[in-house]
Order: C-alpha cells, then sequence, then structure tokens
C-alpha cells in the first residue's frame, strides 16, 4: 500500500501523493466494502426463515429492516462530522467488531426483541464502516473521486448480491445457528482492516482540500443555492432507496406469492437482481467523471421509470429481465450523488458521505417499514404497483445546478 516518491522534497512528494490514486488502498477497501455488505444483505435473505420460525408478520419483518437501518443511519453523519475533525485510523477495525458480535447473536437469537438487538448492532458497525470507508476511498483517489467510489461501491453492492446467495446454499439448508459461521467473514474484514489503518496513519494529509481548486464549485453558488441542491440529492436518495427497500426486502415474498417459486429460487432471483446492481455500480463514478455527474444522476433515476412501472404486469421470466435492467440502471446513481454532494461541499467529505450514507440508509429502513405496513393492510402486489411510480421523482434532477460547467466560467 506504500506509494513510491521520486523526490526528498515535501511539497513535490505532497503534490506527488495528491495526484497519485493508491489502487492498492481502493481494491483493499472494496473488498472490505464486500465482506461488509455480504454480512448486512444476510439480514433481509433470511426474513423468510425468520417469519416461519418466530411467526413474524410483514409489519415486524419491516420493523427488523427499519432497526437495522436506522442504528446504521443515525450515527453516519456524526461519524463523519467527528473525523473529519479528528481522523481515526482504527474506527473501520473496531466499527466491524460490533457487527461480529451482532452476527453471532443473530445465530442464536430465538425471540423478535433479540433479533432486533442483534441487527442494530450490525447496523451500528456499518454507521461506523461506511462514512470512514468513503472518507479514505476519496483520500485514495489521487483526484479520481468518481472512479474511487465506484470502485468502493462495487465492492459493496457485490457484498450485497451474495448474502441471498450463501443464505440459500448454507443457510436455508443448516438453519440459523450456521449464520455463525458468517464471523470468519467478519475477523477476514479486520485483518484487512488493520492494514489499512497503516497506510490511513502515513496519509490524513490527503484528505484536506485544496485552496486553487477544492473551492471552485462552492465559489459558484452561494450557501442557499448549495443547501437547495442538496435537499434536490437527498430527494433523489429517497427515491431511489425507497424502491430499493421495495426489492430487496419484498422481491422474495413477491416471487413467492406470485409464482409459487421456492425460498431457495426466490433468494437466487435476488441474487439475480443484486447481482445486476453490483455490476452497474462501477459505470456511474468514471462516466461521471468524463460527461458530468448531473446526467448520470439524471439516466440513473429517471432511466428506472419504464423497467418499475412494466414489473408489475409481467410474467416470471420477464420479471427477472426487467429486474436485471432496473439494477444495472439504478446503481449508478450513489456514487454520482455521492461525489457531486461533496464537490459542493470540498473540505466536508466525511460528513457528506455519513449524512448521505445515512440517509439512504435511514430512508431504506423507514421504506421497509412502511411498505410492510402497505403489504399487511392491502398486498405484497399492491407495493409493486406503488413503488413503481417513485423512479419518477428523478425529474428533479432538472433543478440541480450545473457544477461543470459553472467550474468553466
Amino acid at each position: 500500500m506504500d506509494t513510491t516518491l521520486e523526490t526528498d522534497d515535501p511539497q513535490v512528494q505532497a503534490r506527488q501523493l495528491a495526484e497519485k490514486t493508491a489502487f492498492s488502498v481502493l481494491i483493499a477497501l472494496s473488498f472490505t466494502h464486500l465482506l461488509n455488505d455480504t454480512i448486512q444483505s444476510l439480514i433481509p435473505a433470511i426474513y423468510p426463515q425468520l417469519k416461519d420460525s418466530l411467526h413474524l408478520s410483514f409489519s415486524q419483518i419491516g420493523l427488523i429492516t427499519l432497526t437495522f437501518q436506522l442504528s446504521a443511519s443515525i450515527l453516519q453523519p456524526l461519524v463523519g462530522l467527528y473525523t473529519d475533525k479528528r481522523p481515526q485510523p482504527y474506527s473501520l477495525a473496531i466499527g466491524m467488531g460490533f457487527t461480529l458480535v451482532g452476527l453471532l447473536c443473530l445465530a442464536m437469537a430465538h425471540s423478535f426483541v433479540i433479533v432486533l438487538i442483534s441487527v442494530a448492532l450490525v447496523g451500528m458497525g456499518s454507521a461506523v464502516f461506511h462514512p470512514e470507508a468513503s472518507r479514505l476511498a476519496y483520500m485514495a483517489s489521487g483526484g479520481r473521486h468518481g472512479m474511487a467510489q465506484s470502485l468502493f461501491q462495487v465492492g459493496g453492492n457485490t457484498g450485497s448480491s451474495l448474502g441471498p446467495l450463501l443464505a440459500a446454499a448454507i443457510i436455508v439448508p443448516f438453519g440459523q445457528s450456521s449464520i455463525a459461521w458468517f464471523s470468519l467473514i467478519a475477523m477476514l474484514a479486520i485483518f484487512v482492516m488493520l492494514r489499512i489503518s497503516k497506510w490511513y496513519l502515513g496519509n490524513t494529509h490527503r484528505i484536506k482540500p485544496k485552496k486553487a481548486a477544492g473551492h471552485h464549485a462552492a465559489l459558484q453558488l452561494s450557501k442557499g443555492k448549495v443547501a437547495f441542491a442538496l435537499g434536490i440529492l437527498l430527494l433523489l436518495i429517497f427515491s431511489k432507496y425507497f424502491y430499493m427497500a421495495s426489492l430487496t426486502s419484498y422481491y422474495t415474498f413477491y416471487l413467492i406469492g406470485k409464482f409459487n417459486v421456492s425460498v431457495q429460487a426466490a433468494q437466487v432471483y435476488l441474487f439475480v437482481f443484486l447481482f445486476a446492481i453490483a455490476a452497474g455500480t462501477f459505470i456511474g463514478g468514471p462516466v461521471g467523471d468524463r460527461i458530468g455527474r448531473k446526467y448520470v444522476i439524471w439516466i440513473s433515476i429517471l432511466g428506472v421509470a419504464p423497467f418499475a412501472l412494466l414489473m408489475p404486469h409481467a410474467n416470471l421470466f420477464w420479471t427477472v429481465i426487467l429486474s436485471v435492467f432496473i439494477g444495472v440502471i439504478l446503481s449508478s446513481a450513489f456514487s454520482a450523488i455521492l461525489v457531486y454532494a461533496q464537490e459542493l461541499m470540498p473540505g466536508k467529505v466525511g460528513m457528506i458521505a455519513g449524512l448521505f450514507f445515512g440517509f439512504a440508509f435511514g430512508m431504506a429502513g423507514v421504506g421497509s417499514a412502511l411498505l410492510g405496513e402497505l403489504a399487511d393492510r392491502t398486498s405484497i402486489y399492491y407495493v409493486y404497483e406503488v413503488c413503481a411510480y417513485l423512479p419518477l421523482i428523478g425529474l428533479l434532477t432538472g433543478f440541480l445546478p450545473n457544477i461543470e460547467g459553472s467550474r468553466k466560467k
């Protein structure tokens, strides 16, 4: 993970470091994101088992997601704000420690309350991981922020797609207690995170904003316009993650109920959707670096609408096909939105990452709880008909300022 310098001059060294992209660090971060999100994705993947063994309603399933997502979301902006001022190189490993404990508790949970406590611990681990790891990706980017965030995100989304597959292969045949085997993944993540921490210790200067270029967007926009743009971005996050909640939390129930497929088959179809997200994630950042993030945001939110509107009326084959298109297109949004927001507020990279990761997790949790309640009152099919309109909120992208255009002025 070391970066080789070509001079002993400290100023030249600093410039070289800033210009270098530390791919070994980015790959290690992406790998730990994969491990972290693999563990997280086990939670919704075992919902069918928990629903049967603990006799849970859809509302209680939604509350599990809400507990996990809120514990993961509330702390994230605070962690980001704190570490912007006081970097904590070992925070990643400490956060994964919470996840490890939560995972072991979930393996032994035989009541609804213990399940809630377990997922809250996993959520707390995630709350520490995402803002800090995202900030590290920014530090290691060497100026290629979109590419770095996409590489970081692709690890997480790949991990999210592996969870249902591992649940189908291990947890379904061997039972809830087999979740404990996944503690090995958490321990591997802690080992890699400790290695990353050594690079973090020697490179904290990389996160400092460069006055000449770092304030380019802020100089063009008033505080009011920045706040308005952040509000639009948060509404777009709302639409993305409410719609995602309908798929990640209830897609298996939808497939089982509408097409009478088995639990394992439904988890494989969920894997297909989540893998499509992972495959599409890497597109958003590099494309945004080239053509502008606003265009990527346009395409990735509003572009989902026709496929989402068709899904409730499709048969099983076309439902799976449509889920792939939705996953690929929608997945490119977050990296573009996050880097766009970080460019609006240079110097607040960790806080912005914590705010947007936290808000995304919170919306996913609230969305799951509300959609679970709606499913209990109506039907899981009605939920999909209503959520199909959410991507139309992408029309708000038109109100975002053109940052790239502002820089050129």
